[in-house]
């Protein structure tokens, strides 16, 4: 294990002097200064800038960062703030070209997570368009378009950042036409200006486009909708968890953040893999990463920004193919460079011999700010409250951005999960297990973990050809090799004396290989008065799973009072298989604005899925098919004020089926996903905290159940149904008092099948009533500025175990909490889950496995 650990560290400080040194010596050099009178010479290559101070040149060569866009109604007409730390330090020049007011800020660049540039039509009256851009690598430019005239305009700055005045021009009469002047000659209007409406007349929302440091109310989720709008102009369910979430409640496995979404349940899985449940349903273990489809490979939560659930029927953007696409997917974003350099350091330590060191490295690698890198890299070794479980992790990721044109920007990220666990199966799904204390463990100590690693490559580029339009091409390479060790229990029965486990051990080589290519056109224009904001995409992909499974009998073992001390026979090739398939698929999308509270969102893919599943050892293929199917989805948005949406849509979806064929030999066709949703998007507090209150029915047909005839065989002629109510809230309610709450109400049920006594079961691990709360608060004013509370509670109803239902498990309650102290660079924090010692389970359909007790984290971040 030491060697290991040295050998990682080892490559990071080898990539950390070649990352960084040459940047330090760089940036050296051109410190490099000489005394002229009172007044200090900065070399600088070929020209000299006089500066009063180190300081102060170091304060105007820094590219400054703009992280948020916000626009605020006033009684002359409209202020837009540009959110800043430095906005004293940045130099504007403007001009007026017909109808725009257009503002040059250099020395600048627009960093916001939903995209580098921001747009609102028509936020008050006289005002047609407010954008902002940027213009180059290291210039931002602001545009305001009048109705009547150029708006007049004032400039200053304010603790929030720069500030526009925005007077809008006043409307020309008959008797009056307005004044000319040489250097802003209105052209002559050929249609009369649109006239006010009584909403127009209404105070405009305070529209936060750039995610913020510590912010819990995230607005958009370009990642997933593959559109740079709000979350209130899209009619479905999506929510975010951001990293600051994450951060306070000392997240270590990604799935953790389950907890913080409404109608989303965890299924433990495979290491640091785990699967699904939405809205009801199964969805898999397979998920996205940054838009691509990552096939169940363990990942690590260091480079996570921020999470994105999606809630639905998914196949219209992301095709069939897989279980997510039935009632909605889990994308997890990664972090980017950013134009600032900075250095953190982590440090996690707790319960169970858990430590968890990191670091976060961002360096600008060119002083333009046109070649930006960042590096994460993570190591973790822990023991469990399992008995005989632990598992050891080395993560690194790094992403490098180049700015190859004003126009063109090229994103690679690579990442590398080095993995090693014991695989715990847990308990069977037997009511006796329930009577187990949480800590036994079923397999034996001592036998072979489970290792492997994953590789992934990323590289994205975007072009724009003008400000409304622009291409992207995505491609991604994912690879996992797996050796499972002889620890895993891959069979699991209770004898008929109810206390002895008969056992099965497997071990065996498995590899999934994932390659996607993504080709995307979006842009924005009118027919007549519809605006449009279109997408249109081409996704090319092909994925292979190939494993081997050698079974050997292991002696059984009394499950109240285990003797250990077994192990495997001879071990022989019980199956060898291997699946996969090519998919093409194209789709379309348009959001269109009809009036500018009225919206709607149209779109279809079609796809072709040629998959195939075949015997290894001999090479037979026992199932191989084409399916070919459009997915369509409509949507409609109608917002009745600033701060209120509401909300419709209808999408559906497809997964084949391509592990069985009919009795008579017939392909089967898709299992089929339809979906109504209705729902109200309300924004409080001045868009400080955003709720989404939702109805549903998502209809699964075409389910495989057992041929009446030939139990051995299936017929299509299942259903399953699910209706529920998902409420979200999360934001700021107070300066320093933040919160992110839930409740769903879940009824998925069996309709359809060929046995009668399962119509009416519920599907498996899914509570009918779920709910979460977690809210910090940190201390603003005073000597204990910086101080902060969390408190979480998360409720789970009874769940089934399996279907058909059998037992349940019961209901829990549990509590979180945490206390932390922030101040300028750093970060201690101290967190406790589970904090009352509450008993209770996980289910993934096959088998149980009981949660963490009282667990405490300690951490310590620095940054520099």
């Amino acid at each position: 294990m030491k060697q290991r650990l040295f050998f990682y560290l080892g490559i990071v400080g080898a990539i950390y002097l070649l990352g960084i040194q040459p940047v330090k010596a760089h940036r050296e050099e051109m410190l490099a200064t000489e005394r002229t009178s009172n007044t200090e010479i900065i070399q600088l290559s070929e020209f000299q800038i006089p500066y009063t101070s180190v300081k102060d040149w170091l304060a105007q060569s820094e590219v400054i960062q703009v992280t948020g866009v916000r626009l605020s109604s006033t009684a002359n007409g409209l202020e837009i703030i540009l959110e800043t730390s430095a906005s004293n330090n940045l130099q504007t020049t403007t001009k007026s070209e017909g109808n725009n007011f257009i503002a040059d800020i250099p020395n600048t660049q627009l960093r916001l997570p939903t995209g580098n540039s921001f747009r609102q039509d028509k936020p008050v009256a006289g005002i047609a368009e407010v954008t902002v851009t940027n213009l180059d690598a290291n210039t931002i430019r602001v545009t305001v378009t009048g109705e009547a005239g150029a708006p007049k305009v004032e400039l200053f700055d304010d603790d929030k950042g720069l500030v526009f005045g925005i007077t809008p021009a006043q409307s020309p009469t008959p008797q009056q036409p307005p004044a000319q002047t040489p250097d802003t000659v209105q052209p002559e209007s050929k249609t009369p200006p649109e006239q006010p409406s009584a909403q127009d007349d209404q105070p405009i929302e305070l529209m936060v486009t750039g995610e913020q440091e510590g912010e819990y109310n995230v607005q958009s989720a370009p990642s997933s909708t593959k559109i740079d709008v709000p979350l209130r102009d899209v009619p479905q369910s999506i929510q975010v968890v951001p990293r600051q979430v994450l951060e306070d409640r000392q997240v270590t496995r990604l799935d953790e953040f389950t907890d913080n979404v409404s109608g989303v349940q965890r299924i433990f899985g495979f290491g640091t893999a785990s699967g699904y449940n939405i809205r009801g349903f199964f969805a898999g273990y397979e998920n996205l990463r940054n838009g691509f489809r990552n096939l169940g490979n363990p990942r690590d939560i260091a480079n996570i920004e921020r999470v994105e659930v999606l809630k639905g029927p998914t196949s219209v953007l992301y095709g069939g193919g897989s279980a997510f696409s039935l009632s909605g997917l889990v994308n997890t974003v990664t972090k980017k460079p950013l134009d600032n350099p900075f250095y953190q350091g982590n440090f996690t330590a707790g319960s169970f011999d858990f430590y968890r060191p990191s670091i976060d490295i961002n360096v600008p690698l060119l002083p333009d700010r046109s070649a930006l890198s960042r590096l994460n890299v993570a190591y973790e070794n822990a023991n469990s409250y399992r008995d005989f479980v632990n598992k050891e992790n080395f993560f690194i990721a790094p992403v490098l951005t180049l700015q190859v044109s004003p126009q063109t920007t090229f994103t690679t990220e690579f990442e590398y999960l080095d993995y090693s666990f014991i695989f715990d199966k847990g308990f069977p799904l037997v009511p006796e297990s329930l009577k187990l204390p949480r800590n036994r463990f079923l397999g034996e100590p001592g036998l072979d973990p489970t290792t492997g690693n994953v590789s992934s490559i990323t590289g994205d580029l975007e072009h724009k050809f003008s400000e409304n339009w622009k291409f992207r091409q995505g491609v991604n390479v994912t690879i996992n090799n797996v050796e499972v060790g002889n620890a895993r229990l891959y069979r699991i029965s209770l004898q008929d004396d109810r206390r002895t486990l008969n056992r099965t051990s497997s071990q065996g080589a498995q590899k999934s290989e994932s390659y996607t290519s993504q080709s995307e056109i979006s842009g924005k224009f009118n027919t007549g008065s519809l605006r449009h904001n279109v997408l249109l995409g081409v996704e090319l992909s092909r994925f292979k799973y190939g494993y081997d499974v050698f079974e050997a009998p292991l002696a059984p073992i009394d499950i109240f009072n285990p003797i250990y001390g077994a192990r495997p026979g001879e071990f022989t090739l019980s199956f060898a298989g291997e699946q996969g398939g090519d998919n093409i698929g194209v789709y379309l999308q348009d959001l269109i604005e009809i009036l500018p509270n009225l919206k709607v969102l149209a779109g279809g893919r079609f796809d072709v899925v040629d998959s195939f599943y075949k015997d290894r050892p001999t090479n037979t293929v026992l199932n191989e098919q084409t399916d070919s199917r459009f997915s369509p989805r409509i949507g409609i948005v109608y917002q009745p004020s600033h701060f209120t949406s509401l909300y419709f849509n209808w999408t559906n979806s497809f997964v084949p089926q391509i592990f069985s064929r009919s009795r008579t030999g017939e392909q089967f066709k898709p299992e089929i996903g339809e979906q109504f949703e209705f729902g109200i998007k309300q924004n409080f507090f001045d868009n400080r905290l955003s709720a989404n209150l939702a109805f549903y029915q998502i209809t699964r047909q075409n389910v495989l159940t057992a041929d009446p005839i030939d139990p051995n065989f299936s017929v299509q002629t299942g259903e399953q149904r699910s209706r529920g109510i998902e409420l979200d809230i999360a934001g700021e309610i107070l300066p320093g008092w933040k919160i992110i709450a839930t409740y769903s109400y879940t009824d998925a049920v069996v309709t359809e099948d060929n046995n009668p006594n399962l119509i009416g079961d519920r599907t498996a691990g899914v509570p009918e009533h779920s709910a979460s709360l977690w809210t910090t608060y940190e201390i603003q004013k005073g000597n204990l500025q910086g101080l902060g509370f969390g408190l979480g509670l998360v409720y789970a109803g009874e769940r089934e175990v399996s279907l058909p239902n059998t037992f349940t498990v019961p209901s829990y309650l549990r509590t979180d909490a945490s206390i932390f102290y922030r101040r300028s660079n750093y970060r201690i924090g101290l967190n406790f889950k589970n904090l009352f010692d509450v008993k209770y389970y996980e289910v993934d359909g096959f088998s149980l496995l009981p949660a963490a007790p009282l667990t405490v984290l300690g951490a310590v971040a620095v940054e520099f």
